[in-house]
């Protein structure tokens, strides 16, 4: 009976370590994607692509993106006066795998854009992302952002 009372309290232990463990991954991921969010709607370009991984995997616009075509591309945006002028985000849900080093983040954008000749573009869209923890960092391994159409 002893022996069975000590697996039982072994076993409960290691559950609430393991929940421990991904309610502090659960906050870091949703950290990490409040700072991505935030550097993309305050302009900071270096930042915001500090969060990505030089080989992550990208989809919008029904097509595969590279990091850094993106990254030469939205730099050029910003540097001649394009702007993000509002990323909101809402209902963020993260689902962190087990380990504890990936995780999955979705949540929906209210978006604004300013074109350098100050055409507005206004959409809500639905994105996913999968973080890694590479190197102490969680980092934007794979992204997908789809636009959700006006009804």
């Amino acid at each position: 009976m002893n022996k069975i009372l000590t697996c039982l309290v072994a076993a409960l232990i290691s559950f609430s370590a393991m929940a421990d463990q991904h309610s502090s991954a659960d906050a870091a991921v949703r950290n990490a994607v409040k700072a991505f969010n935030g550097a993309y709607a305050s302009n900071k370009v270096e930042d915001y692509f500090s969060h990505y991984a030089d080989d992550a995997s990208l989809y919008w616009d029904g097509a595969r993106q590279k990091v850094s075509a993106y990254h030469d591309e939205w730099s050029a945006l910003v540097n001649s006066g394009g702007a993000v002028e509002k990323n909101e985000l809402s209902d963020i849900q993260v689902k962190v795998m087990p380990g504890g080093d990936v995780a999955i983040a979705s949540y929906f954008i209210d978006y604004r854009l300013r074109t350098p000749d100050g055409e507005v573009t206004e959409l809500k869209a639905f994105e996913s992302d999968v973080w890694q923890k590479i190197d102490g960092a969680w980092t934007v391994v794979s992204l997908h952002y789809t636009e959700i159409l006006p009804e």
